[in-house]
């Protein structure tokens, strides 16, 4: 089958030099196995991280694709219940699920946990024209989602499900700041936060704003500017006037670091709750600690999340409430172009989808 591959590690991002696709024996079932034909899968961050080689060091010769959506084409004798012929999504997120961590329902924190085709292998991943996974790392796609919505959404939508409901645990009436509403997780923490019946603020680069509101977004602010955070205050005191609470954010998605965030703390109401995931701008922020004990700020850290959460959001896909935005879509064979693309992310909306044929 034809898979893409690389051996080496890219020096100065250079993917053309170490990307090729390559033909490799499929994949034969083990007892637990669930082999499918991949119809779409997704890029994700992790992607560049693993080419470059940092900051892990992954396997190879390495086949990457963590969000995968497929057609099963075979399964093994211990699967119960996925059958031949089902569409299925991956859930990337591999723990050992007999851990006390594991069984107290916190498998992403598993000492074992290890993330589909970035962390596995040597050539274990998605981006190939038939992969294999446990029978518990995929779930069935409902009938009106898409093979490129699934794979869009698999770790961008248990990400941020699992930031909002499991973590922060959102509620009604809430005001809710999705920090980068455009990216993948903001797309989809957005939307979580509007079928809570919150009023969501997002922010993002200047050509994108429009795009938010599309989305759901109640408001949309240019967080590149210096003061961006005047202006949100700005809009949570219109909130507070018109709907009798206090000004401020009660939840901040958050997954950009660097430089926003004292800003964002500033933001939150007392007792509010500041919920982070990644810091794409950098992770060695300072924080003003007065803003923390002062105001009884919860400051909350979340990764991945369960497959349970997984699959609550997509039956609100499947529900229509819930939607994946895809950007573009290319070949395995223009995988360079994508990468790049991702990596520059200029005028990017949404998932990059690559596809076998």
């Amino acid at each position: 089958m034809k898979a893409l591959v690389y051996e080496n590690y890219a020096q100065d991002d250079d993917f053309e030099s170490i990307l090729e696709i390559k033909d490799i024996p499929e994949p034969t079932p083990k007892p637990n196995d669930v082999i499918f034909r991949v119809k779409a899968a997704a890029l994700n961050y992790d992607d560049i991280w693993g080419m470059r080689g940092k900051p892990l060091a992954v396997p190879l010769p390495h086949i990457s694709g963590t969000d995968a959506a497929g057609e099963v084409i075979a399964i093994g004798d211990n699967v119960k219940n996925i059958k031949v012929g089902d569409r299925i999504v991956s859930h990337g997120n591999m723990s050992c699920r007999v851990c006390a961590l594991c069984t107290d329902g916190r498998e992403y924190d598993c000492r074992q946990r290890k993330i589909w085709g970035f962390e596995t292998g040597p050539l274990w991943g998605g981006y190939c024209e038939v992969a294999h996974l446990p029978e518990i790392n995929v779930l069935k796609i409902p009938d009106n989602v898409s093979y490129d919505e699934a794979a869009a959404a698999s770790m961008t939508l248990l990400t941020s499900w699992h930031m909002l409901v499991g973590r922060a645990k959102i509620k009604p009436g809430q005001t809710v700041l999705v920090m980068g509403g455009s990216s993948g997780v903001g797309i989809f923490g957005i939307q979580i936060a509007k079928l809570y019946g919150c009023v969501v603020i997002a922010t993002a680069s200047p050509d994108k704003l429009e795009r938010l509101k599309e989305l759901g977004a109640d408001y949309a602010v240019d967080h590149r500017k210096e003061d961006w955070h005047k202006e949100v205050r700005g809009i949570t005191k219109e909130i507070a006037k018109r709907d009798g609470v206090s000004p401020g954010v009660d939840v901040i998605f958050e997954h950009i670091g660097g430089s926003h965030w004292n800003k964002e703390l500033t933001l939150l109401k007392y007792g509010a709750t500041i919920v982070t995931t990644g810091a794409t701008t950098g992770y060695d922020s300072p924080t003003d600690l007065r803003q923390i004990f002062f105001k009884g700020i919860n400051i909350l850290g979340s990764t991945q999340g369960t497959r349970a959460e997984l699959e609550a959001g997509f039956h609100w896909m499947g529900q229509g409430k819930i939607k994946a935005i895809i950007d573009s879509i290319f070949t395995l064979e223009n995988a360079v172009e994508a990468h790049k693309k991702m990596l520059n992310g200029k005028g990017l909306v949404g998932k990059i989808i690559l596809k076998p044929n």
